[in-house]
């Protein structure tokens, strides 16, 4: 929806400086656009105070009442603690807040306050934990409302952010309708303006549904259309004819261990259409240590050994360089004699050329390294298979630039996921791209041992974490936030790796989040892979990670704020060597039910399961948040919580891709020119 006057720099709304535009500018908002396009997180809501002595056991409620005490402090493990008595006049209740000493400062005895936070109960008596703490007037002011809550940044409140939002809308002015009448009378959809408004302003809850319904839809119809457009301009020139050879078969009888039977079935279904003379366009589907990469492995062998060339693309150098390694020793252990080469930012400028030189003239058959593969200055003899990870969109471009590196030969795609994504979606979302799927673990692998503990069990934790490193073990301490803010308390990656290096003096503690550089990342993460670190605090960016067969611990902080889809993913980072692992969900909300959703981790390892029960267990109320379509780059749409509307977008673009492939009719010439738009925007990121 950027416009004109979308791509206006934020410094033309009033009271946006450069300073507050240099601080915007690390969330990647520079234009009007952006901002109108940046979307709430979460969004809070304020309801009327409840009488302390009618509170549930569990939940978040509100309540207003006189501080009938000093504010009294405690510390344990560097974690101070600040607690007050509070009485509304139907009973009193204390109140305490966890490593936020500073809060002290604006509890005076004899204050009237309306507090917001978890109440839970223990024994016969409830507490109220973490609150928010406003004036009763000013609480009055807002009470019934919904206010969005944005992603923050250092020098960035929430106040800012509506204030500037508010600004870039009313600036962006009013969006021209592009999707055809009859399908906005059909789904009962509203315009883009009020729609747009609604997400980031809306006047109450079915406002929130009825604003989101549209986007959702728009979103899925114009992605299904880019794709039908791509799918229908790609060329269907030859492509090399990968036949059986010697190279995968020994390659898979020098494994230390057999291949599952998915793993089995989905050999035979890429090797088949490698040796169909048709361009594979295939997805390999699998969970986190499920054995993507061995099956790859096999078709690099495969395409190797008939005389082409095979490249394999990895999200991050880190990985790429591990990916190099377990090649040449597979190969190695194998007989095999094929050139394996390396390819990133990283080697120097000798080590570049001569990469180059070797892939060039055809003496490299296999060729790891980063999307910097399709860049200018590569130049391939006969690229005939292509495998890339999900988190590196590779689309029509980027299949034609390999094609234009070495010859006319159109090559081999197979793109690996852990997205647990249903069948039945996945051909919605891929459209023609087959799909493979491994749904077994590798043998020989011990299940994640898991549990679900609350704020009690900190210190046994920190034990249990001491012994393992004790005995020569690696552990994850995954926090959803990279700094303390104003909006949430949630755990934070900055403020837990101050924590820890103060609780474990005599172990070495790294800190990983998605704002450093990315040599600091790369740095952090070959620290941890060499088992240099014992324990790494990150945020979910190890998500996309090498694998750490030595790591064995996984504490996830404040599981609460993670979807169920995300937390298995994160945990896929552990039980992947010979010992035992344990994953260990932190619930800070204090709740029952959010209890309850959690441990639906203990009962499966299955991430298509655990997608399905996660659908299940969300609501209205759970528009945002961590997404398990994160993945797939929509920036509302979540393809479980909105597979209705996927169906529905799905069924339409295709109709209107039968009756007017060209959208030349009158009625769909706006369409046409916002699709036009779509695809520069997101071309990149388009899957074929």
């Amino acid at each position: 929806m950027i416009t004109d006057v979308g791509n206006e720099p934020v410094t033309v709304l009033k009271g946006i400086g450069d300073k507050t535009a240099a601080q915007l500018e690390k969330l990647g908002l520079r234009t009007v656009g952006d901002l109108t396009a940046n979307f709430p997180r979460s969004y809070e809501s304020f309801e009327r105070p409840t009488p302390v002595i009618s509170l549930p056991d569990s939940g978040i409620v509100s309540i207003c009442g006189v501080i009938t005490s000093k504010p009294f402090r405690s510390s344990k493990n560097g974690r101070v603690t600040v607690s007050v008595w509070v009485d509304d006049g139907t009973a009193k209740i204390r109140v305490f807040w966890f490593n936020n000493p500073w809060i002290a400062n604006s509890l005076r005895q004899g204050k009237r306050l309306v507090f917001r936070g978890h109440v839970t109960r223990r024994d016969h008596a409830r507490f109220l934990t973490q609150p928010k703490v406003w004036d009763a007037e000013d609480y009055e002011s807002i009470s019934g409302t919904l206010l969005p809550v944005y992603s923050l940044t250092a020098g960035v409140t929430n106040a800012l952010m509506r204030k500037a939002t508010a600004a870039a809308l009313d600036r962006a002015g009013k969006k021209a309708e592009y999707l055809p009448e009859e399908i906005l009378a059909k789904y009962d959809l509203r315009d883009p303006e009020s729609a747009l408004r609604s997400m980031h302003f809306p006047a109450d809850e079915a406002d929130l549904i009825s604003g989101r319904s549209r986007m959702v839809f728009e979103e899925f119809f114009l992605f299904l259309l880019a794709l039908k457009r791509l799918r229908q301009a790609a060329a269907d020139g030859g492509t090399a004819p990968v036949l059986d050879g010697p190279d995968a078969d020994r390659l898979m009888a020098a494994l230390p261990y057999e291949l599952t039977g998915a793993q089995k079935r989905a050999w035979e279904e890429i090797r088949r259409d490698l040796a169909s003379g048709k361009p594979m366009n295939r997805l390999l589907q699998g969970d986190v240590g499920s054995g993507k990469t061995v099956v790859a492995a096999l078709a690099l062998a495969q395409t190797a050994s008939c005389g082409y060339q095979a490249a394999m693309i990895a999200p991050t150098l880190i990985l790429a360089e591990q990916h190099y390694e377990n090649l040449k020793e597979m190969f190695r252990a194998a007989g095999l004699d094929r050139k394996i080469v390396l390819l990133t930012g990283a080697v120097s400028r000798t080590e570049r050329a001569e990469a180059l030189a070797a892939i060039e003239s055809g003496e490299a058959e296999i060729i790891v390294g980063t999307h910097a593969l399709i860049q200018e200055g590569v130049r391939f003899a006969a690229p005939a298979l292509v495998i890339t990870d999900e988190q590196h969109r590779f689309g029509v471009k980027q299949r034609e630039t390999f094609a234009a590196k070495g010859g006319q030969l159109t090559p081999h795609i197979l793109v690996m996921s852990a997205t647990p994504i249903p069948r039945t979606l996945a051909i919605i979302l891929y459209g023609e791209q087959s799909v493979s799927v491994l749904d077994e673990k590798p043998q020989g692998r011990l299940p994640v041992k898991n549990a679900v503990v609350n704020e009690d069990y900190r210190e046994r934790i920190w034990k249990f974490i001491e012994e393992q490193v004790s005995e020569g073990r690696q552990c994850y301490v995954i926090c959803p936030m990279i700094e303390d803010n104003d909006i949430t308390d949630a755990a934070s990656a900055v403020t837990e790796y101050e924590l820890l290096r103060k609780r474990f003096r005599g172990l070495s503690v790294g800190l990983l989040h998605g704002r450093m550089k990315n040599a600091e990342k790369e740095d952090v993460m070959r620290a941890f892979a060499a088992g240099e670190t014992d324990i790494l605090v990150s945020t979910t960016v190890i998500e996309v990670g090498v694998d750490v067969p030595n790591a064995t611990v996984m504490l996830i902080e404040n599981a609460e704020c993670f979807g169920l889809a995300q937390l298995h993913q994160l945990r896929g980072r552990i039980g992947r060597g010979k010992e035992q692992s344990y994953c260990i969900f932190m619930d800070g909300s204090g709740r029952e039910e959010t209890n309850e959703r959690l441990k639906v981790l203990l009962s499966t390892n299955d991430g298509f399961r655990i997608a399905s029960e996660d659908l299940k267990l969300r609501g209205p109320g759970d528009l945002f948040g961590v997404r398990q379509s994160g993945d797939l780059a929509f920036r509302v749409a979540d393809i479980y919580l909105d597979a209705r509307t996927l169906k529905a977008a799905s069924d339409e673009a295709e109709f209107l891709f039968q009756t007017d492939p060209g959208l030349k009719e009158t009625g769909h010439r706006a369409l046409a020119e916002r699709l036009d738009a779509y695809m520069c925007e997101n071309g990149d990121r388009l899957l074929l």
